[in-house]
């Protein structure tokens, strides 16, 4: 099944999902600041407005990616290379920081400092990854690691691909914010959980960096 629509290594895709998604960054904290503000409804709505967000960018970026593999060997090598030097260097920035990884507890440029309501915290969310192009780079860096090299449903492999990754990410951001009120307790210890997932995860990044740089365009 997976063959036929252009998909392979689905479960360590999964896996790799679920850690990655785990790792914090704008979006945990967007939603932890949420719900420790407004409550955890708030939080989960912060989370399907990202999501969301992220659906935006998988339709988009499937179909220029399929554009770009069908029609340029040049546009595969330069995407294939910025996108290689956009994991390989988020991965470093994840092994060498020294800092812990810590929950904004203030209002940020995010945050509905008014009393804007649950619609305005899901739109808010929504355009923290819209209006961010980094999100739309990792997809293309990330998900044609999974789809068979000359397959000739990449753009559905891609797509499909994006859905799975978006919805596995649910439950871990709906996961944060029902543990908001948690960290807010036990901050120390939390830090420290999320700095060995920050490390694993920088791990990945790297590895995946160089298997990118390492593949060949598929018409080549």
């Amino acid at each position: 099944m997976e063959a036929a629509l252009g998909i392979e290594h689905l479960g360590f895709f999964v896996l790799s999902g679920w850690l990655l998604n785990l790792t914090p960054g704008p979006d945990v904290l967007y939603i932890v600041s949420q719900a420790l503000r407004n409550g955890v409804r708030a939080g989960m709505v912060a989370a399907l407005g990202i999501t969301a967000g992220c659906f935006v960018h998988i339709v988009a970026a499937g179909v220029g990616v399929s554009a770009l593999l069908a029609t340029s060997a040049m546009a595969f090598v330069v995407l294939k290379w910025v996108g290689a030097a956009y994991l390989v260097g988020m991965g470093i920035r994840m092994l060498i920081s020294k800092s812990r990884p810590t929950i904004c507890m203030e209002a940020g440029p995010h945050d509905v400092v008014a009393d804007g309501g649950l619609n305005a915290i899901f739109f808010r969310g929504l355009l923290t990854n819209v209006l961010n192009p980094k999100v739309a780079l990792f997809f293309l860096a990330f998900l044609p690691q999974f789809i068979v090299p000359g397959s000739p449903h990449q753009t559905l492999a891609f797509v499909l691909l994006g859905v799975l990754f978006n919805l596995n990410a649910i439950p871990v951001n709906i996961g944060y914010a029902l543990l908001a009120g948690w960290v807010a307790q036990r901050t120390t210890s939390v830090q420290k959980g999320l700095h060995g997932v920050n490390r694993l995860a920088g791990a990945l990044f790297v590895g995946f960096g160089i298997k990118l740089a390492l593949t060949a365009a598929p018409h080549a």
